[in-house]
């Protein structure tokens, strides 16, 4: 059986080597640890902006040399903006990977950010901002994190607006890529048909001269404000997300809320999915999720329903997350368990999910999670875990909501709170 490797390179760079015998495929990622909530104001969706403009050209390579080189032994390149990674990503045959670092190599460190790409870039952004206030099942949840998370650099939207787009420059993104890119929050993971010598060998060439510099500093953790968004728009559903604060990833309580999390509205057995839509016909969609960042977190529930529906499904909602506070059995917290164990193991059978779970355990925790011990944090809750992490969300008397829909729809999230709350 082979054993994930982590090492760091003399610059603080940082390399994942996890081999998977038997594959003929391998995954690369290159996180680079810092994303749109490192942002601010006036430089929001700048970190979104810039992981489009390395694509345009990068290394002597035009935009469709890019993925030309790449496609042509059989791979494929993408890239994703988070609040608090940027990820470039490579999937590809056996044999692919020097091929792969020295083309993700020349997107992170040799963009070329040439200034009529970039004004053509913004407007394809624009566009983007455009489509995700035009998708209710996207915009509600940038009104949530809103509500959620307030003035934060958390609370805004990755994509940025099309002011603070507008806004950049090729020489004020480069200063940015610096900063973003930076050595000491860069992980080059790899997972699948790879071996470990010639992966550190490939990063040491191709980061092992990174300078050695911090990037932007690590941001204060956003503090969970709380608050109602609400806004009437024509369509055929309305949307509720309804929140409450948590536990982040390093947070002790961390397992005690993907399992509380599984257990609301995890699955088609989960209490959301059994009350809301099996019994009652609320929703066709509901579920209940775990957002978590480093330090902070949260718990949220989705639901589409008819607007006349969407005061009895936030009541309901609130009166099953009561309940589980309450009280759950041994057989549900039992198949809980099993249902997220089965969830991060299956991850883990993927070789690009497999690469980015472990680039994102090196850069939160400094260190690598076996399967073991990951399946022990899970064992490990208890029902009174259960309990007093239920306590620990109601007690600051705080939920954020946003609602989309119909004039009818739009007190659904008062409602959620007051269930919860009271008259607080």
């Amino acid at each position: 059986m082979t054993i994930p490797t982590l090492h760091t390179l003399p610059n603080g760079v940082r390399v994942v080597c996890d081999p998977m015998p038997g594959l003929e495929t391998l995954a690369l990622t290159v996180v680079a640890g810092r994303g749109a909530a490192y942002e601010d104001p006036a430089r929001s969706g700048w970190s979104h902006l810039l992981e489009h403009m390395v694509f345009k050209g990068a290394g002597g390579r035009s935009a469709r040399d890019i993925v030309e080189v790449v496609e042509a032994q059989g791979g494929q390149i993408n890239a994703a903006t988070g609040y608090e990674r940027t990820s470039f990503q490579i999937r590809a045959l056996k044999g692919g990977l020097p091929l792969g670092v020295e083309v993700v190599a020349d997107l992170v460190r040799r963009p070329t950010l040439d200034a009529g790409d970039l004004a053509r870039e913004k407007q394809v952004v624009a566009q983007e901002i455009a489509e995700a206030a035009d998708a209710p099942d996207d915009y509600v949840f940038d009104l949530l994190q809103k509500g959620a998370w307030g003035d934060h650099p958390v609370g805004r939207p990755i994509l940025g607006t099309v002011d603070s787009v507008e806004a950049a420059t090729p020489e004020a993104l480069s200063d940015w890529r610096a900063s973003l890119y930076a050595a000491d929050r860069l992980i080059v993971s790899a997972t699948g048909a790879v071996e470990e010598a010639e992966l550190l060998d490939l990063a040491q060439k191709a980061f092992g001269d990174l300078p050695a510099t911090p990037g932007a500093p690590v941001p204060e953790p956003a503090p969970f404000v709380g608050g109602s968004f609400a806004e009437t728009r024509k369509l055929e559903q309305a949307h509720l997300v309804l929140m409450l604060p948590a536990a982040g990833s390093r947070d002790d309580d961390y397992f005690a809320l993907r399992v509380f999390a599984e257990a609301l509205g995890g699955g088609m057995s989960s209490r959301l999915f059994q009350e809301a839509r099996e019994k009652r016909g609320l929703a066709y969609n509901i579920d209940a999720y775990a957002d978590t960042y480093a330090d902070i977190g949260a718990l949220g529930i989705y639901a589409g329903c008819a607007a006349k529906d969407a005061a009895q499904t936030a009541q309901v909602c609130a009166e099953q997350l009561l309940a589980l506070v309450e009280r759950i059995d041994e057989a549900e917290l039992a198949r809980c368990k099993a249902q997220l164990k089965a969830h991060m193991f299956m991850a883990r059978e993927q070789p690009l999910a497999r690469a980015e779970q472990a680039a994102g355990q090196a850069l939160t925790f400094g260190r690598l999670f076996s399967p073991a011990e990951l399946a022990a944090g899970v064992e490990s809750v208890s029902a009174a875990d259960i309990a007093r992490l239920g306590r620990r969300m109601l007690d600051p008397a705080k939920a954020a909501t946003a609602v989309l829909g119909a004039k009818s729809a739009l007190g659904a999230g008062e409602i959620f709170r007051r269930a919860l709350f009271g008259g607080q």
